[in-house]
């Protein structure tokens, strides 16, 4: 279960996760346009939450889908918060703040996609981090704020988004430890 292969990603969780970016490279086309770009959005984040719901509901969890739905997720990320930043409605300090979730991930992200046993691990027990997706809906609350460059509101949501990333970074190396723990204790 540890082996990356081509073919998952042609299953409909791949297939979800991967349609993140053509929507990441739409949004710079129609960020001016907020309407549209609010429907980019809630795409996005309507194939983040289906792609692992699916992929749990119907057993198709994969080391290929553990790697991939993170990916086009920052991929997708990264592509709003450069767009904001460069039509003006983030600030660089803002964008640090959004971040917190992914840089607190980031080592282990690494870590998981590097090393085989990792990813065995997490796709033998995938679960959603409730946190993590808590985080991520403050994230789009605080995207959708600075499209409709409503900045108190985008403050206040970023704020928010900053505190619930370092949490649930926390929680997901949490629940990493445990399961090395777990399974140093089987071998």
């Amino acid at each position: 279960m540890g082996v990356y292969r081509v073919r998952d990603l042609l299953r409909v969780p791949g297939l979800l996760s991967l349609s993140r970016v053509p929507l990441a490279a739409a949004f710079p086309l129609v960020a001016q346009r907020p309407a549209i770009a609010l429907a980019v959005l809630v795409a996005a984040g309507l194939s983040d939450v289906l792609d692992g719901w699916y992929a749990r509901r119907f057993g198709q969890v994969t080391a290929t889908g553990a790697a991939i739905d993170p990916t086009t997720d920052k991929v997708f990320v990264l592509t709003v918060v450069i767009t904001l930043v460069v039509l003006g409605r983030l600030s660089w300090v803002e964008v640090l703040l959004l971040s917190t979730r992914e840089l607190g991930e980031l080592p282990l992200v690494l870590w998981i996609a590097s090393s085989r046993r990792a990813r065995t691990q997490r796709a033998a027990h995938p679960s959603a981090n409730a946190l993590g997706k808590l985080g991520t809906v403050s994230q789009f609350a605080a995207a959708t704020a600075a499209l409709f460059r409503l900045q108190r509101e985008t403050h206040g949501l970023v704020i928010a988004a900053s505190f619930l990333g370092v949490v649930a970074a926390a929680n997901y190396w949490l629940r990493a430890f445990r399961e090395a723990r777990a399974h140093s204790r089987e071998a």
